[in-house]
């Protein structure tokens, strides 16, 4: 099953910072509860909390609840254009964002390898 998301969409989901960081940690991480998320972003559950829901509501995240807690990952169902360009722009985000990937090492889960 693909997921109906056009360019123009994926940009939009994307061009928020905070979304885009969000992003890249859980595409580096495979799958990262809220609390992950708002130590390796230092900003508030708040703010993490609805930059997630956007990026859930367009399809680019899902999530699983285990108890109290959420736990966000990429949407399996992304069509493989779009997997290709997040893989891109998370590339050149942990580039470019070198100690938000040293601060999320201490914070959050080993990564996935690949």
């Amino acid at each position: 099953m693909s997921l109906s998301l056009s360019p123009a969409m994926l940009c939009k989901c994307l061009g928020d910072e905070t979304r885009l960081r969000a992003t890249l940690l859980v595409a580096r991480f495979g799958e990262l509860c809220v609390c992950d998320l708002v130590t390796a972003l230092d900003a508030p559950q708040s703010t993490v909390s609805r930059h997630l829901a956007q990026l859930r509501s367009c399809g680019l995240l899902s999530d699983r609840r285990a108890g109290q807690w959420v736990h966000y990952r990429l949407n399996p169902a992304l069509p493989d254009w779009a997997s290709r360009v997040i893989d891109e722009l998370c590339s050149a985000a942990a580039e470019a964002n070198p100690d938000l990937m040293r601060h999320a090492q201490t914070c959050c889960p080993a990564p996935l390898t690949q």
